[in-house]
């Protein structure tokens, strides 16, 4: 059983890592038709039970190959609801083979589902006491949870307040439940032990790297489109606007190669990725850049678009604080995309030595780098410093193979 809770709340919005996660879990087991399958969701007035056909139908329209029914009844009076949430919430309900009022979850998973089932939930959403009690005392189910980070834990000056108490209780509910933790890198896993061991021994566990899609490039935009098919080089950084991602880092280098260059040296940076909390300044810088800058901030791209654009870029630029994972760099380097990012443990662990290495506090090194890029020829599978070349990206199914074999 899969718990999709985080893509039903999610609808309507472009998914970030974590999403596609999730979604890429939901693809794999509604095609494994050799057991049983079911998805968990919470919505407002509850939870609903979905089994394969169910999930299927729900998928479709995730990934948009059938559009959401119109909200019923219930949604229609949930005030605090999207117009797609209400949709999306409103099928669960159509497609689900039961569901319940909160306070009658155990004994709806009791009845409905085989006793012993393995659980996943990979969003860090509905994870709490009562759905983990109600796994545990009513089907005895095996509790799996994918942990992405330790960011909130270990670097608190970049998260907000709330999400610090609220991912310290998240790791001591999983410490208390979970059978079995599934981490993106080792990295993540050597940071998220040495929290749990505060508290009791650490619960078994498995280091899986989460697996690339090959995704189509997509027509861009007129305006995008002249711009990446131009002879000035451009750069890209992808991600949500927040500030670990450091994006002001990037401006600073941008602002000095404006100050001291022709305006026709100066390359192009495509901030790709919508605005996220905590980070005023640099939204005010944003708002604040004049119509000719060579700064474009993008936020509604799709993820073939967003290929589209790796595959023309002369690289991706990396200068993060920290990373759970770093899924674009790894998403560049499979479309050939030279990379250039700050020396953390999972880029070595998952790249190795493909992209150019710079610390963030030498602001100069990485205007030398990526002016170095610029004048140089962008070509795939070409020797320059930081092309990937003969790069093979983890993929599902290595995923799957280790993590549903221990399951």
């Amino acid at each position: 059983m899969l718990d999709i809770t985080r893509l039903i709340r999610r609808s309507g919005e472009v998914l970030t890592g974590v999403d596609r996660v999730e979604l890429a879990y939901l693809r794999h087991l509604v095609a494994d038709t050799g057991i049983p399958f079911f998805t968990l969701a919470r919505t407002t007035y509850g939870y609903v039970l979905l089994d394969r056909d169910g999930a299927d139908a729900v998928l479709a329209r995730i990934t948009g190959a059938h559009d959401w029914g119109a909200a019923d009844r219930l949604s229609r009076v949930a005030r605090k609801l999207s117009p797609m949430q209400k949709r999306a919430q409103s099928d669960l309900r159509r497609h689900a083979i039961t569901r319940c009022r909160p306070h009658r979850l155990q004994r709806m998973l009791t009845r409905a589902l085989p006793r012993g089932l393995q659980y996943f939930n990979t969003g860090h959403s509905n994870l709490t006491d009562r759905v983990l009690h109600a796994l545990r005392h009513g089907p005895r189910a095996q509790i799996n949870v994918l942990i992405h980070d330790a960011i909130p834990l270990d670097y608190p000056q970049y998260t907000r307040p709330e999400a610090v108490l609220r991912f310290a209780a998240l790791l001591r509910r999983i410490g208390a439940y979970a059978d079995r933790v599934i981490y993106n890198s080792q990295d993540t896993r050597t940071r998220v032990e040495a929290h749990l061991a505060k508290v009791a021994p650490p619960p078994a566990s498995i280091v899986a790297h989460l697996g690339v899609e090959s995704i189509p490039g997509a027509p861009l935009p007129d305006v995008l489109n002249r711009l990446s098919a131009d002879e000035k080089p451009f750069f890209m950084i992808l991600g949500t606007i927040e500030p670990r991602k450091n994006h002001a880092f990037l401006l600073d280098i941008w602002d000095r190669m404006r100050a001291e260059m022709p305006a026709c040296d100066v390359p192009h940076l495509l901030i790709c990725g919508k605005r996220g909390w905590q980070n005023e300044a640099v939204f005010a810088r944003l708002d604040a850049l004049p119509a000719d800058a060579p700064i474009h901030e993008l936020h509604d791209l799709t993820d073939g678009q967003i290929v589209t654009l790796l595959s023309r870029a002369r690289a991706l630029l990396f200068p993060s604080f920290a990373e759970g994972y770093g899924l674009p760099a790894v998403e560049a380097a499979q479309v050939g995309c030279p990379i250039v990012a700050a020396p953390l443990p999972v880029f070595t662990e998952v790249l190795g030595g493909l992209p150019v290495y710079a610390e963030v506090n030498d602001g100069y090194h990485w205007q030398k780098i990526i002016m170095g890029l610029a004048k140089g020829k962008r070509a795939s599978g070409a020797k320059d410093e930081g092309i990937p070349s003969r790069f093979i990206a983890p993929d599902w199914d290595t995923h799957f193979n280790a993590v549903l074999r221990m399951a």
